[in-house]
Order: C-alpha cells, then sequence, then structure tokens
C-alpha cells in the first residue's frame, strides 16, 4: 500500500526538575545550597533514510513523544540530558504544521536532518538562586515543558520525470519497457493506484528516475478521480512527459486530452505549466493513429515536440529517451517554494511577529476569572507549589506582568476565585 499523507503528534521531551538540596558534611561549616539542575529534554528530529519508499510506518505509529530530561540531584549534581528521539522519513518529505500552514521541512537528501519538536530545557535547582541577601534559599524550578505540534507529513516523489496522461494511454507500459519496474498493467482505467518508480538509463549511459501517475482526468485538480492525491508528485518532476493515446480507440480526441490535461495541471498549481513537455503520441502501430496525429500537429502551438513510439512493439522509445535525457541536461531543479534562492546560501529571514499577550482574562460561567497565554502557564507550569518559597515568588512574578492590576480593572474583588490551568487560588488584596 502507498501512503503519501498522514497526520501525527509530536512532542519534545519536558526538562527535568531543580532540586533544593543542602551540603550537610562534616567539618564544612556554612555548606549552602546544593541542589543541581533538570537535564534538558529531548529533540524530535526527522532523519531522511533513502531505503523508505512510503510514509505507511506511520500509519501504525502517530504518536511520538522524546523522553524527559533527568532531574537534578544534591551535591549540586545535574541532572542528564535526553538523548534526541530520531524519527525516519522518506526522501521527499515535506513537514508541515497542521495549525499554521506552514512548512516546517523539506527534507530530499539523505541522512538530511530537521528538529521537529523542541525539548524543553532543565529546571534550576537551589543554588542558581543563591544571593547574598538570601544565601539558603529553597526555591527551584520545574522542567520546562517540550513543544507540541500536530504536523502533516506529505511526501513527494523525487522523480526527474513525471509521466502523465488520462487513464489507459499506456504509461505503465512505457515504464515497463523502459525500466525494470513492474507496474500493474491491464486494459481497465485506474489499473495504477499508486505511482510507480523506475530509473531509467539511456543506451548512452545516461540515467534518471521515471515515475508512471496515476491516470488524471477532468476536475482532478477539485478531487475528481485518482489523479488528484498524486498531483502532488509532479512538483518535484523537473520534466512531465505527456502520454496521449493517438489511436483514440475509446472515442476521444487526442488534441482534447491534451488540453483538458494540461489544464488540470494548471488549476493544482500555476508553476507546473513552467516546467518542459515532450508530448508521446502512443499506440502508433494502431490503425488512424497517423491520420490523427497529422491533424493534433496541426492544432498544437509551435515548438511543442512530439515523438510518435508505439510502447508495445517498442517502436521510438529509444529516440525519446534521447530526447529526455536531453532536455533534463538543460532544465534546472524547481525550488518548491515561491521563492527561488541559490543553493550554496543559506539566509534568514527575518519577519515581523506581531508580539503575543503574556496573559489573557477571561470569565467562567461560575463567575471565576480564568488567566490563559503561553507565557503565564509555561510560568505555571514550571512553579513547584509544593514550597511556600516558590509559591511567593510564582505571586511575585505575576504582579511584575500586570496580573494584578488588570484582575482589578476586570473587577476582581477579595476572596474572588481565579483560575490558571486547573489550579484555583483567592484573589486577595
Amino acid at each position: 500500500m502507498f501512503v503519501d499523507q498522514v497526520k501525527i503528534y509530536v512532542k519534545g521531551g519536558d526538562g527535568g526538575n531543580g532540586m533544593v538540596a543542602f551540603r550537610r558534611e562534616k567539618y564544612v561549616p556554612k555548606g549552602g545550597p546544593a541542589g543541581g539542575d533538570g537535564g534538558k529534554g529531548a529533540d524530535v528530529i526527522f532523519e531522511v533514510d533513502e531505503g523508505l519508499r512510503t510514509l505507511m510506518d506511520f500509519r501504525y505509529q502517530r504518536h511520538f513523544k522524546a523522553p524527559r530530561g533527568e532531574h537534578g540531584m544534591s551535591k549540586n549534581q545535574h541532572g542528564k540530558n535526553a538523548e534526541p528521539l530520531v524519527v525516519k522519513v522518506p526522501p521527499g518529505t515535506v513537514v508541515m504544521d497542521e495549525d499554521t500552514k506552514e512548512v516546517v521541512a523539506d527534507l530530499t537528501e539523505h541522512g538530511q536532518r530537521a528538529v521537529i519538536a523542541k525539548g524543553g530545557r532543565g529546571g534550576r535547582g537551589n543554588t542558581r538562586f543563591a544571593t547574598p541577601a538570601n544565601p539558603a534559599p529553597e526555591l527551584c524550578e520545574k522542567g520546562e515543558p517540550g513543544e507540541e505540534r500536530n504536523v502533516v507529513l506529505e511526501l513527494k516523489l523525487l522523480a526527474d520525470v513525471g509521466l502523465v496522461g488520462f487513464p489507459s494511454v499506456g504509461k505503465s507500459t512505457l515504464l515497463s519497457v523502459v525500466s525494470s519496474a513492474k507496474p500493474k498493467i491491464a486494459e481497465y482505467h485506474f489499473t495504477t493506484i499508486a505511482p510507480n518508480l523506475g530509473v531509467v538509463e539511456t543506451d548512452d549511459g545516461r540515467s534518471f528516475v521515471m515515475a508512471d501517475l496515476p491516470g488524471l482526468i477532468e476536475g482532478a485538480h477539485e478531487g475528481v478521480g485518482l489523479g488528484h492525491q498524486f498531483l502532488r508528485h509532479i512538483e518535484r518532476t523537473r520534466v512531465i512527459v505527456h502520454v496521449i493515446d493517438m489511436s483514440a480507440m475509446e472515442g476521444r480526441d487526442p488534441y482534447e486530452d491534451f488540453v483538458t490535461i494540461n489544464e488540470e495541471l494548471k488549476q493544482y498549481n500555476l508553476r507546473l505549466t513552467e516546467r518542459p513537455q515532450i508530448v508521446v503520441a502512443n499506440k502508433m502501430d494502431m490503425p488512424d493513429a497517423e491520420e490523427n496525429l497529422k491533424k493534433f500537429k496541426q492544432k498544437l502551438d509551435e515548438g511543442i515536440k512530439v515523438v510518435p513510439i508505439s510502447a508495445v512493439t517498442r517502436e521510438g522509445v529509444r529516440e525519446l529517451l534521447f530526447e529526455i535525457a536531453d532536455l533534463l541536461k538543460e532544465t534546472p531543479d524547481f525550488p518548491l517554494n515561491e521563492v527561488e534562492e541559490e543553493p550554496s546560501v543559506h539566509r534568514v529571514l527575518y519577519k515581523y511577529k506581531k508580539e503575543e499577550p503574556n496573559f489573557e482574562i477571561t470569565r467562567d460561567s461560575d463567575g471565576a476569572f480564568v488567566l490563559s497565554g503561553k507565557k503565564i502557564e509555561k510560568l505555571f507550569n514550571m512553579t513547584d507549589f509544593t514550597r511556600d518559597e516558590n509559591v511567593r515568588r510564582f505571586a511575585r512574578q505575576l504582579r511584575g506582568m500586570g496580573v494584578d492590576d488588570a484582575l482589578r480593572e476586570r473587577g476582581a474583588k477579595d476572596g474572588d476565585i481565579v483560575r490558571i490551568l486547573e489550579f484555583e487560588f483567592e484573589f486577595i488584596e
């Protein structure tokens, strides 16, 4: 089964907790604080493995949680950082954030890596909070929660040449003739229900990868037929080989087929029309094919190359492969992104990002004030509420962020309930 799109959940490891500890050794006066920091949580890293061909493995495992860092220990011993969780993906995988629709990574080369979810930093032990005014603090932090996100993985095949055309025009037959690929071939529409890849070698030693894609029909870009879900695989190809049934055995006009398929490619992605095309007039061994080819060429624009072949008798196939190899030589790669960049230059693009508010105040149906927001929830998660000194520090942090004043403006009075996540406390003037 060919799987080329999946949704998965990834979560970086939480940081280890810091520790409150004191040095208590005989003959060592004024030992002081000795609590170590927690270790860093593991990152979730995607790595390209050229041995994989589909996203099949992700059908059975959709949740990836990296391990957390080790907790801090006494005697100022820091917790161990967690080893990253490495997830193998096939070459050609595009990772996209499901919520923002932003492309997180485009993984194409063997061994290429990308951090998809970062692990949280370790919490600080009480040694970090010692000051001349407070030489023996009972303060520590819990580990920072790891980043979590839902991502969509899309596989876009890394083929140099994409075979497109209506169902049953002979794409699979052509691929089976020119390469060692063994696609299923039969006399009915949509015999090919998954893309097939084959490595093709010309007589003069040049080679390239060819992909046979399921047949396109009118309306494919809107989801009609099988073709729409495989249109994405054409995006990476440098040359499109448009196979047309010149025998017109199914009662369709070859030129109308040509126009229809090109319109589908254009509707799916305007940039596909930039790719050079070779038109392959297939089934030339059939009656009426020669006559149809003459009519077809009369209607066709100047400059479009038409190569007549018969995939069954192999007539013209050798010349076709030379044409494709020559065209590939002079055709550059098409970047997936809209902005073209030189491959050797890595630029950092700084964008203005609207700063998110530190917190937001809403009211629940029971009258309680609800505090939410990334920063305030992170502070809450990193506070150990089992120690009074940590609770006082958290209250000071909220006051410093302006939470107390904002609650007063919203009408909070002494004794009102304030809720953060699952935790409730009273508002005290």
